[in-house]
């Protein structure tokens, strides 16, 4: 009988989650679990300074905050190459911008929408963007951003640049349909594409188990011979070693890798949701037990790192998110003329 694609023979879909389960913790060299510490911390901080400027009326629209999630981000991303590696996300894109390096100023300046942000003030929470960083957003469309990273990857493989995409969205977005037309065409191409599932349990208010006949999402690759692997997404030291083993399966090209990173969002879905759909105590178990900053505190204290410096640093990244805070007060508005810029890529 005649076969297409991949011969069965040689599929192995349970290879990177082997690989992880043989060694979870990525052992971090000089420096790197300060670094991850601070970067996530630097995240915490922002968003908790986001969060009182929306309270005061500052930030407007929709605020989505990463309060929770930040192993995710930092430890995905500290594994990709600067200046050559892209990344997409959805909405609750703040930490994601925080974790590539990009200035804490002009990310406040554009969540309140001040001509000096990244977008020029035109695209708020939702829709922040920096070619210059590889960074393209930030989307509103809920898993839209998942088909514009496969064409990122396309132009990846097409230039032979060597570089991958790394398209992240939610367990909520996971159900939409763009998502795995997405994931047939990366597979068959063997695009270089991470898929990366923030599970964060509740989507825009609904548990997982209600609105999902497959829970574990790392296996909805299946259909389309994608590896999955499942991530403890509070543990930024696992984070990063499951990045380091899909990174090197994708660039080696043999194509996608979908990663589900199982985390949780402390706060609402959006600054206007009273999140009732989940007990205060729920939310305080995840603090209390499985917080991914006070983990890598744990680990710097194992490592001989003593609590003053981290209260040094803490207290150097909150002067920083003030001055953040500062800069975007005090920065102007944009012209009513910018609404015409940036409309179309060249001008005619």
């Amino acid at each position: 009988m005649e076969t297409s694609g991949q011969d069965a023979s040689d599929f192995a879909l349970h290879s990177l989650q082997q690989q992880l389960d043989h060694d979870k913790r990525f052992k971090p060299g000089d420096g790197d679990l300060l670094n991850f510490y601070e970067q996530m911390l630097l995240i915490r901080r922002f968003e908790e300074k986001a969060g009182q400027l929306y309270g005061l009326g500052l930030i407007g629209g929709f605020c989505h905050l990463y309060i929770g999630q930040e192993a995710v981000a930092v430890g995905l991303q500290s594994a990709l190459t600067e200046g050559l590696d892209s990344v997409i996300t959805g909405y609750r894109d703040h930490g994601h911008m925080l974790a590539y390096g990009i200035d804490p100023n002009v990310i406040m300046a554009e969540l309140t929408g001040r001509a000096a942000g990244i977008s020029k003030g035109k695209g708020g929470s939702m829709h922040m963007f920096s070619t210059e960083h590889k960074f393209y957003g930030g989307h509103g469309i809920v898993g839209a951003q998942v088909s514009l990273g496969g064409g990122l990857a396309l132009a990846h493989q097409y230039n032979d640049d060597g570089g991958l995409c790394l398209a992240y969205f939610g367990d909520g977005a996971a159900n939409q349909g763009q998502v795995y037309e997405t994931m047939n065409m990366a597979s068959l191409w063997k695009l270089p594409i991470v898929f990366v599932v923030e599970n964060n349990q509740y989507a825009m208010g609904t548990a997982v188990r209600r609105s999902s006949a497959e829970t574990e999402f790392y296996r909805r690759g299946t259909a389309f011979r994608i590896p999955g692997m499942e991530v403890n997404g509070m543990d930024v030291l696992e984070v990063r070693a499951a990045a380091e083993i899909a990174f090197a399966h994708v660039r080696e090209g043999k194509g996608p890798v979908l990663m589900e990173c199982n985390t949780y969002r402390y706060r609402g879905h959006s600054m206007s949701d009273p999140a009732k759909y989940r007990t205060r105590e729920e939310v305080q178990e995840q603090r209390d037990h499985h917080d991914p900053i006070e983990r890598v505190k744990k680990d710097l204290a194992e490592a001989g790192v003593n609590e003053d410096q981290l209260k040094e640093i803490d207290k150097a990244i909150r002067a920083t998110v003030a001055e953040a805070a500062d800069f975007a007060e005090q920065s102007p508005e944009p012209e009513a003329s910018e609404l015409y810029t940036d409309v179309l890529v060249e001008e005619y």
